[in-house]
């Protein structure tokens, strides 16, 4: 399943989010790379998107407490 990028355009960090609910899985693209998280639930998702800094929520919720893979 391909899961569909939303562009970030208020993160220094993050170019583009995406989840899939049914794999719990989000996908964070950098300039480096999409990294995929396993086990996301929708909220933390939510929260995320909803966070005023992105890369200051996913630095303190998301990176390194999920395990993830380099796409």
């Amino acid at each position: 399943m391909t899961v569909d990028l939303k562009p970030v355009s208020n993160s220094s960090n993050i170019q583009a989010v995406g989840y899939d609910p049914q794999a719990k899985e989000m996908h964070v693209q950098f300039s480096s790379g999409t990294y995929v998280h396993e086990g996301v639930s929708p909220e933390q998702h939510a929260a995320l998107m909803a966070a005023p800094s992105k890369g200051k929520h996913y630095h303190a919720h998301i990176k390194g407490k999920f395990k993830h893979r380099k796409l």
